[in-house]
């Protein structure tokens, strides 16, 4: 056989390795353009994750109606994360890029989780107490929900991975539980537990321009680089960043600001650029403005190859539309096969 048909040899080889590969999968907000450290901290993993398994990235227009936004606004912000996503390098070959809202099944296994769920666990999850905090106003059942559509999200592709970052952990471990419940109440292990992604020493922590914490949209417009974001308006932010008035002994501590402005350099500049800035540093001739300046300049070059393909993706709207449908139907693939499954687990059967 192998002789005869090298090609569907061939092919047989692939499809039986890409089905034994283990599953990732990672969602984001469509909550405004990524930056950096989106692009650091998660998206440039993704795209190695892509090559070795099997791997879903979703953009959670679900998890955005928590806060209300305007229809045509969701439908702009969806639109602007999966062209970014496709620019920055996710492939819609390898993995499986798709708009969460696409695949309805998720809804479905949502209601089955609720089910199953607590209101007493539910409440006393960290991030929905901080948003009764912050948004007394609006405690809609969403927020309270959030963990168990965050888990539909996993279990829905049986996810074996979740990269996620610290403020995700107790989520993901409500999934975890939500998994093992159903596992436990139906008699059957059919959900795998999902564990964290870890990446190791290659997850970066990128910080913000306003001299503390880390780099995020939530955190006022200067604080964050986007990956769209035009050379002015780069130079502008990184010239504002919060700075001292410079070291007061040879190789002094760097307080949180510096050693930020520091971490910054050292993802997007030369090694050989760092160094010299930090030899300044030690030596107490540092000039600030000097540094900001190479740092602003530095960002620009790292992102403006992305910048331009984002632009030239944005422009495309059949190519567009095209990975859309492609990703909403390899995840409705998935997503179909479990509902079924779950279904007759439960016992409901078509008469």
């Amino acid at each position: 056989m192998r002789d005869a048909h090298p090609n569907i040899f061939l092919y047989i080889c692939k499809f039986k390795y890409s089905f034994m590969k283990e599953i990732v999968l990672s969602g984001i907000r469509p909550t405004g353009n990524l930056h950096l450290g989106n692009y650091f901290g998660a998206v440039k993993n993704f795209i190695r994750l892509q090559d070795n398994y099997n791997c879903y990235f979703f953009i959670a227009d679900y998890h955005s109606l928590t806060t209300h936004p305007h229809p045509d606004d969701l439908h702009g912000r969806v639109r602007q994360i999966l062209v970014e996503y496709l620019a920055a390098g996710v492939d819609p070959e390898k993995a499986t890029l798709y708009v969460q809202s696409d695949v309805p099944e998720v809804v479905e296994l949502y209601l089955f989780l609720n089910m199953n769920a607590y209101i007493g666990e539910l409440e006393r999850v960290t991030t929905f107490k901080e948003k009764v905090r912050k948004q007394p106003d609006n405690v809609n059942a969403g927020l309270l929900t959030y963990p168990t559509l965050m888990a539909a999200d996993i279990l829905i592709h049986k996810s074996q991975y979740v990269p996620v970052g610290k403020d995700q952990e107790q989520n993901l471990e409500k999934a975890r539980d939500f998994a093992a419940r159903f596992n436990n109440i139906y008699g059957v292990e059919y959900f795998p537990i999902p564990q964290a992604f870890n990446f190791g020493n290659q997850l970066v922590k990128v910080p913000g321009l306003d001299g503390n914490g880390k780099m995020g949209k939530s955190e006022g417009e200067g604080n964050a680089i986007f990956l769209a974001e035009d050379d002015a308006s780069i130079r502008k932010k990184v010239m504002r960043a919060k700075t001292d008035s410079g070291p007061t002994e040879m190789n002094q501590e760097k307080p949180e600001p510096i050693a930020n402005l520091f971490q910054l350099m050292s993802i997007v500049s030369k090694p050989e650029t760092v160094q010299f800035f930090d030899d300044a540093y030690n030596n107490m001739t540092i000039r600030y403005g000097d540094m900001k300046k190479q740092l602003a300049e530095d960002m620009i070059q790292f992102v403006t190859p992305i910048r331009e393909k984002i632009r030239e993706i944005d422009a495309n709207d059949e190519y567009i539309n095209k990975v859309a449908r492609m990703g909403a139907e390899k995840a409705r693939e998935s997503a179909r096969k479990t509902i079924k499954e779950v279904r007759e687990i439960i016992g409901f059967k078509p008469f």
